[in-house]
């Protein structure tokens, strides 16, 4: 039977996984069928919401580490993407995961008659190998090795001494990357999916500790209950942690009020798909930087993710949310 091209896109928090997807699956041929399995530290599933509206097949694995949870969760989501006979199969791990045990699985026995493993794509961010608290960090020099390809995203937002610590870290590294790539907006090269892996693997072995984790199986349907107007969920690990909300459909954000609230935030990721006066609206906030794009999603509960080493005042940061919301409270 027909093994299904299959790529690990991966990269640390904000490196730019998800917005790399959209822009390949904007350019795929008009006769494919792509699928997508995408992991999220956190319990509310933005990333997936993005992509779902891309014509792609999309299956989620909330919660942590697809790699810490690497047994019915992702097989499940993994069978269900297959069963659909797709033409490419994407995996999006977690920007805190590490792919070892996900390149493994799908070349064990029981995935390699299926899928034809190719390139492992790493996700960079050029600015980041100026901070120790990248180039130290376990999971960041581990996506960076085990990749096939490593590529340079947000090369126009960089200085030059950025690209050139970028480039002294990659071409240091042995064995030789198969392709070192830079891009802007994530702009992935469709044809880099069909480089072949090399078959590395990691000097060092996966140490995970995350709490709660063996709790993280998909969430079905992700629907608040009846009369509820938002529910919040928490995830903490690997020293972060996560905080999100699902807010009704029918609630409508002030956009401008959002937009500043998320200029102000001081975590260190914020990811939101929400509803707006203005419309339906992605907003993704990396360190007070905030891109926003528009979506044509109707009838969607609105989702919002923050990420952050430090716990933050998630009780007054939901005030603000709900007000802004419009959440009728009873008085």
């Amino acid at each position: 039977m027909k093994r299904i091209p299959t790529n690990i896109i991966t990269g640390f928090l904000g490196a730019g996984k998800t917005t790399s997807i959209l822009s390949l699956l904007a350019r795929k041929p008009e006769n494919e069928k792509w699928a997508i399995l995408i992991n999220e530290f956190g319990n509310v599933g933005v990333d997936g919401a993005m992509l779902d509206q891309q014509g792609a097949i999309v299956k989620e694995v909330p919660g942590g580490c697809m790699c810490c949870v690497a047994g019915l969760p992702m097989s499940v989501g993994i069978n269900a993407l297959l069963a659909q006979k797709p033409d490419r199969l994407l995996l999006e791990p977690t920007g805190l995961g590490h792919p070892k045990e996900i390149i493994a699985k799908m070349t064990s026995e029981a995935y390699s008659q299926y899928v034809d493993l190719k390139a492992t794509i790493t996700l960079v961010d050029p600015r980041h190998f100026s901070d120790t608290l990248y180039t130290e960090n376990q999971n960041f020099q581990d996506q960076i090795e085990l990749a096939d390809v490593v590529v340079a995203n947000k090369v126009d937002q960089c200085v030059d001494y950025d690209i050139f610590a970028f480039e002294t870290y990659v071409e240091q590294l042995e064995p030789k990357k198969a392709l070192i790539g830079q891009v802007e907006q994530g702009k992935l090269e469709l044809d880099w999916l069909d480089i072949e892996r090399s078959g590395r693997h990691a000097k060092h072995s996966h140490h995970h500790h995350h709490h709660g984790e063996e709790q993280a199986t998909p969430l079905p349907g992700f629907e608040l209950a009846p009369g509820q107007q938002f529910v919040r969920k928490e995830n903490s690990g690997q020293g972060y942690h996560s905080c999100g909300w699902f807010f009704d459909a029918e609630l409508n954000f002030d956009f401008s009020k959002l937009f500043t609230l998320f200029s102000n935030l001081s975590a260190e990721r914020v990811k939101a798909v929400v509803n707006t006066e203005r419309g339906c609206f992605a907003f993704n906030v990396v360190n007070r930087v905030v891109t926003v794009n528009e979506l044509t999603l109707e009838g969607f509960e609105s989702r919002i993710e923050v990420i952050d080493k430090d716990r933050l005042p998630y009780d007054e940061l939901e005030s603000i949310l709900s007000t802004i919301a419009g959440v009728q409270t009873d008085k």
